[in-house]
């Protein structure tokens, strides 16, 4: 049976860096990154603009679910509540596969690191980020990667992917 894989986590936390070696490890895969189609200059979070991300990320999710070349479709980003995966989720009911849900988290002094690496400096932005414990509450399986290589991340996403 094929695979919705959906890897989530704060910004930062390293999802695009394991999703990157993470569908190369994985035979017959594909990885859609949301980031992708948030690539728009400049970022306008308008109702507009949401329709459209979510429509188009549904409609990629669907045509990956519905590719036989395929078993493991990889889906990576920033969402930390229940009802969004729902509304994403919902427009894919008809299709048949196994969903697995992991939220990658680190440590918030690791996170803040890593964050400040990207150029991010604003303690309000980042406070906001770092403080939100929504991925706490989620039902996913959680695999901390504060003090992991990234290949040891990989290889615990690849066994929660497997259990």
């Amino acid at each position: 049976m094929k695979k919705l894989i959906i890897i989530n986590g704060n910004m930062g936390v390293g999802k695009s860096t394991i999703c990157k070696i993470l569908y190369k490890k994985m035979d017959k895969s594909i990885w859609l990154d949301a980031d992708w189609c948030w690539m728009m200059n400049p970022i306008c979070f308008t109702d507009e603009n949401m329709r459209m991300i979510e429509n188009n990320i549904t409609y990629l999710l669907c045509n990956y679910l519905n590719n036989s070349a395929y078993q493991n479709v990889i889906f990576s980003l920033v969402i930390d509540k229940e009802e969004v995966f729902s509304r994403y989720l919902s427009k894919l009911k008809d299709l048949d596969y196994k969903l697995v849900i992991i939220t990658i988290t680190c440590s918030e002094e690791e996170l803040k690191k890593r964050l400040r690496k990207r150029g991010i400096e604003d303690e309000n932005f980042l406070n906001s980020i770092i403080h939100s414990n929504l991925y706490d509450e989620m039902k996913s399986k959680k695999i901390d990667n504060t003090n992991n290589s990234i290949e040891e991340s990989v290889n615990k996403v690849l066994e929660a992917i497997n259990n």
